[in-house]
């Protein structure tokens, strides 16, 4: 199905039988290139192949070879609701969303001068649409609609669950008991986590792709792996992480269950953004400046162990100033206590 994202320029020869001499690739039949050529190709390569030339430029922008494409590579867009609202998007639908979902959201965006007091223009409904695979078979595929005006929503924190509280899901995969299976998770399961503005029609990839940390229970024996994407915020609060997590048990028989997948927002305190305010931080992440998504999982795990490393830093540097200010309150009253007894001590003479 895919190609190398480094091929060569396609110049590709074919020698016929009946005279030995040699035809170039633009002479095949345009039937031919779309039909068996260009259907085998994923995402990366099919964009590749249409900057080669005109010919293959208009071959390649066909709607439904980046259907095709989308639904192979996320599964949930096959839905009737997602491809409605693909079918939108401006310049063929599928290509832009394609586009949109497989960029990388950019580190170098504009900070929002101020969380609290940025107007909110946000869009009625937000959708995920969410994809796990695990050794590149799908065993998690599912769509959700979240509804943004309620009072209730932006003023509570901000989560998106994608499973019900009550709702497992089987997988075929052994159940992790112990470090070496953890390992494997982090190695074979990748998961995509697409939102999408309806009305603005775009779209963003909020995962790292490929996991960021995986951590086993020692006493329930649940495993929790986390996929984040780091966004820049204000200078009051620097960046936020959206974080990811996939909890999965294990059943009777020993494979693993999927028990929740779940989306929040996570300032560098710890503290989790209300809906509002996520809101504000996800809508300037859909207007904004895109990266290259090839590496997603490299660059993924490289900004996440960033964001801890500054979320070290500024815990560190609190407790300092947080224990500048009780030195001089330490301080501020023994001059007090000293004081008084001074005034005492004189007041006996």
């Amino acid at each position: 199905m895919t190609s190398s994202l480094h091929s060569p320029p396609i110049t590709t020869t074919t020698v016929t039988a009946e005279d030995g001499g040699a035809t170039g690739f633009s002479d095949l039949h345009p039937y031919i290139i779309e039909a068996h050529i260009l259907t085998r190709l994923d995402g990366p390569t099919l964009a590749s192949t249409s900057c080669s030339s005109n010919a293959l430029h208009h071959l390649s922008s066909e709607n439904h070879l980046w259907s095709r494409v989308c639904h192979s590579t996320w599964p949930s867009t096959a839905t009737p609701r997602i491809s409605h609202i693909i079918s939108t998007f401006p310049d063929a639908g599928h290509r832009t969303f394609y586009s949109q979902s497989f960029s990388l959201p950019s580190s170098e965006n504009k900070q929002i001068h101020d969380l609290e007091s940025e107007n909110l223009t946000s869009p009625p409904e937000l959708i995920s649409a969410v994809d796990i695979h695990y050794k590149h078979k799908t065993i998690f595929s599912n769509v959700q609609e979240t509804e943004t005006t309620s009072s209730w929503f932006q003023s509570s924190p901000f989560r998106i669950d994608m499973i019900d509280p009550k709702e497992v899901i089987s997988t075929p995969i052994k159940h992790p008991s112990d470090d070496d299976t953890c390992t494997d998770l982090i190695e074979h399961m990748t998961l995509s986590w697409i939102l999408i503005d309806p009305i603005g029609r775009r779209s963003i990839n909020l995962s790292s792709f490929k996991s960021v940390s995986v951590q086993r229970h020692w006493l329930t024996g649940e495993v929790q792996v986390r996929f984040t994407s780091i966004l820049t915020v204000d200078q009051k609060r620097g960046h936020v992480q959206c974080e990811i997590v996939v909890t999965c048990g294990g059943s009777e028989v020993g494979e693993m269950q999927v028990r929740e997948v779940s989306l929040g927002v996570e300032d560098m305190d710890g503290t989790h953004l209300n809906g509002r305010e996520s809101l504000v931080i996800l809508q300037k992440v859909l207007e904004g400046k895109r990266g290259n998504g090839a590496n997603r999982g490299e660059i993924g795990r490289k900004r996440y162990k960033e964001f801890l490393e500054m979320r070290r830093e500024r815990k560190e540097k609190k407790l300092r100033r947080e224990g500048t200010l009780d030195s001089l309150c330490v301080a501020f009253g023994i001059l007090i206590f000293v004081a008084f007894w001074c005034f005492l001590f004189c007041l006996s003479r």
